[in-house]
């Protein structure tokens, strides 16, 4: 940074990946005619109305997300997919940046940003992390609004607990904050559901269509296994029966990942546990013949139940007493 710059305004711009808007820079000291100098002569250019790029080149993913916050003004904080983005949420940035401000803001000319307005925003910005951003609890409870489907809302609950950036009680206090929340309940249950370790969108269509549809006894979710030296883990284990129910939602599966599955099944089998794989299909598809086939798997260690339809077409009625 040239040293014609106050020292607080080079601060500032390197604090914010090379990025500073217009009344920062005058608001510390920088002469209104060194900026339209520096914009004159393309040592400086504009990222978006009043916010600039200090540096030549193209500029960064970083100073992208500082330009678009920047020009949302005080208290403006990035949400939604952007926040997910830098809390590593995602892998994928989103096309156009995401940018909540306070309710009673209007911000026109944002050049990418996406504007979301909020009453709630002071509580819901992260105290320290910088560009400034939602909580991740915050984060995880905006993207369950946007997504399109319940399916896609209960991706984003399994993503932030399995990477262990929060936790279902995190979240249910955050849902618990908000006045107005679509598929509130279905929310709720899925936090209870990947409490009790459920980890996918299969899993979870497997304990609601599989075992509680058809009122097949509970297992425990994500048990440790260890056979030797070797660990593993059981998606659903009927502990009582012996009887273990693997879930496999890839749509291909290469020769080595198969002989590992039979190897694990193996070691399974050697613990005296028997072991009953489905795919994505199975469990989406065929619900109730696969609860007909593990109820059957259960009755012969001694389970006394009967599975039970789950509707009027259920495929397992006709097999009933």
């Amino acid at each position: 940074m040239p040293r014609t710059l106050p020292a607080a305004c080079r601060d500032l711009v390197e604090l914010q990946s090379g990025v500073i808007s217009r009344s920062q820079a005058i608001g510390i000291g920088m002469p209104e005619d060194l900026i339209e100098g520096r914009l004159r002569f393309g040592t400086w250019r504009q990222l978006q109305r009043g916010v600039y790029a200090t540096f030549t080149g193209e500029p960064t993913r970083a100073a992208l997300l500082w330009a678009a916050v920047l020009r949302a003004g005080p208290g403006a904080v990035l949400s939604h997919q952007s926040a997910a983005e830098l809390d590593h949420l995602t892998s994928r940035p989103s096309p156009r940046i995401h940018v909540t401000v306070p309710r009673e803001r209007r911000v026109r000319g944002a050049k990418g940003v996406i504007i979301h307005r909020s009453d709630r925003i002071a509580g819901a910005r992260h105290p320290v992390l910088l560009p400034p951003r939602t909580r991740i609890e915050e984060t995880v409870i905006d993207l369950t609004q946007t997504a399109r489907t319940f399916d896609d809302a209960f991706h984003w609950l399994c993503q932030a607990c399995g990477s262990r950036l929060t936790t279902p009680e995190h979240l249910r206090s955050a849902l618990s904050q908000r006045s107005r929340v679509r598929h509130r309940d279905g929310l709720a249950v899925a936090l209870a559901d990947i409490e009790e370790g459920v980890r996918s969108l299969l899993e979870h269509r497997y304990v609601h269509r599989v075992e509680r549809a058809h009122r097949l006894p509970s297992a425990k979710r994500q048990v440790t296994s260890v056979a030797g030296k070797s660990r593993r883990y059981l998606d659903n284990l009927y502990e009582e029966f012996g009887v273990a129910a693997e879930l496999d939602g890839r749509a291909a599966h290469p020769a080595q990942e198969r002989w590992r599955d039979i190897h694990r099944d193996n070691a399974s089998a050697g613990l005296g546990i028997i072991t009953l794989r489905y795919s994505w299909a199975d469990v989406t598809e065929h619900a109730c013949e696969v609860a007909a086939e593990i109820a059957t798997v259960l009755q012969r260690p001694g389970w006394l139940g009967r599975p039970r339809p789950c509707g009027p077409q259920c495929r397992i009625r006709g097999s009933l007493p």
